[in-house]
C-alpha cells in the first residue's frame, strides 16, 4: 500500500490536472520587462527554498509550456499537484514546492511600457 502520491494512486485517475490560475492581480501595475524580472529573480534561487533542482527545473519547464506539455513534464518528473494551477506541489519524497501567480500567468494590470 503507497502513500496518496503513489504512482499507484496515480495510475487509478486521481491525479490532478493542471489548469489555467485564476486572473489575479499584482499590488501595483507593472510592465513585461518588470514582471519578466520577477520571475528570473524566483527562478534563479528557486532551489534555495529546498526540495531538488531538478524538481525546480521541470517546474519552471511546465510553468513557462503550454498545459498539455506542462502536464506531461509535471508527469514525467513525478510531481506531485496538490493544486491545479501549480501554485502548490511535491516531489516523490514528500519536498513542497511553492510557485507565486506571477511566475505562472500575467496580471490583469499589467501594462505597457512608455
Amino acid at each position: 500500500m503507497g502513500c496518496a502520491g503513489s504512482s499507484q494512486a496515480k495510475a487509478d485517475g486521481s491525479a490532478k490536472k493542471i489548469r489555467k490560475p485564476k486572473p489575479w492581480k499584482h499590488p501595483q501595475p507593472i510592465t513585461k520587462s518588470q514582471l519578466l524580472q520577477m520571475r528570473e529573480e524566483f527562478w534563479d534561487t528557486s532551489p534555495h527554498y529546498g526540495g531538488r533542482k531538478e524538481i525546480w527545473d521541470a517546474l519552471q519547464a511546465a510553468a513557462e509550456a503550454e498545459l498539455s506539455l506542462a502536464q506531461a513534464i509535471v508527469d514525467s518528473a513525478g510531481v506531485i499537484i496538490q493544486n491545479a494551477d501549480l501554485t502548490v506541489c511535491y516531489d516523490e519524497r514528500g519536498a513542497k514546492y511553492e510557485l507565486p501567480k506571477y511566475v505562472l500567468s500575467e496580471p490583469t494590470n499589467l501594462i505597457r511600457e512608455t
